[in-house]
């Protein structure tokens, strides 16, 4: 009996001491898990704070004319940012109105009318596209889209609009060599479909069973299930998917590099050169000196704005969908 007592008083003795190391363990892990997050704010902080010191001597020189000017004048150390700016939104505009629609139509073949024994290779083929580095969708897109895009579109079209008052301009080509922006948003759209199209088929893969057979039972069409029934169930997560691939389509670097004809100057045409800010830090930076360093590093915060912009629309028009 003595024996048992002072057992007890021993167990008694160690709960608090076990009670404590469980509560420095689960403090350690909080503080872990805290430091995980703060250091990516310190890492974004320190990213946003090296592009605005290294950009401010451009932005203190050229004021607001740096982004409205369209004059990129290297011997001069006249620099402006316009020309990049809408080069950047049409590209990604483009590749968002091609890519976008075929992504979804990807989705929604491969989980509701694709047959089983063509469904796995059909879902490996679009992860294995997500996986090609850019450099070669770039490669590619120079030395097999161009010249074939140039031969078969931009001529043809280009002879078929000629002297049309709107149309004429937009979709004319004083010399078809098949690099432009109306170019480079296809590659980038090319690019976008398999992140766009996998993230897409994994939500609507999510979506039980039963809501499905439900609408097919009462005869609902395939259209009708799918515009119905799946599109409102996902529709938040649809639009954080065309969200990445928006994403992606900003910030490009080589591809566009590649395939856009870097000439700093705006043309309503579609098929014309032009540039992107990516695509210009690509090309001078590694020469870049003085007050052109300054103003590249100023493109890049304003692209780091631009993208912050469009991430803050997302969020916007997604809560607006859910209170909807």
């Amino acid at each position: 009996m003595v024996a048992l007592s002072q057992k007890a008083l021993v167990t008694s003795a160690d709960k608090p001491s076990r009670r404590s190391s469980f509560l420095s363990f689960d403090d350690a892990f909080r503080l872990a898990s805290l430091g995980s997050a703060l250091i990516v704010l310190i890492v974004l902080l320190g990213i946003i704070g090296s592009m605005i010191y290294g950009g401010w001597p451009a932005f203190r020189e050229f004021g607001l004319g740096f982004i409205t000017s369209s004059v990129w004048d290297v011997q001069r150390d006249q620099y402006g940012a316009w020309v990049a700016i809408v080069g950047t939104l049409t590209t990604a505009l483009i590749a968002l109105v091609i890519g976008v629609p075929i992504s979804l139509g990807i989705a929604v073949f491969l989980t509701q009318l694709c047959p089983p024994w063509l469904k796995r290779p059909v879902a490996t083929t679009i992860e294995l596209l997500a996986a090609v580095p850019s450099i070669i969708y770039g490669m590619w897109g120079l030395f097999v889209f161009a010249p074939l895009f140039a031969r078969f579109i931009q001529i043809p079209v280009s002879s078929l609009v000629e002297g049309l008052p709107l149309v004429g301009s937009i979709l004319y080509a004083r010399t078809p060599s098949g690099v432009g922006v109306l170019t480079a948003g296809i590659i980038l759209s090319i690019m976008i479909i398999p992140f766009i199209a996998s993230i897409a088929r994994d939500i609507l893969d999510q979506i039980p069973p039963v809501m499905r057979e439900s609408a097919y039972g009462i005869g609902c069409t395939t259209w009708e299930v799918v515009r119905h029934v799946l599109l409102p169930q996902v529709g938040v997560s649809i639009i954080g998917a065309i969200m990445l691939g928006l994403g992606r389509a900003l910030g490009e670097t080589m591809a566009v590099t590649f395939v856009i004809g870097n000439a700093n100057r705006l043309s309503a045409s579609l098929f014309d050169p032009g540039s992107t800010i990516a695509s210009r830090i690509a090309n001078e930076f590694n020469e870049a000196i003085g007050l052109q360093l300054n103003a590249l590093m100023a493109l890049g915060c304003i692209l780091f704005l631009v993208t912050f912009t469009v991430l803050v629309l997302a969020r916007l028009l997604v809560a607006r969908v859910k209170t909807a």
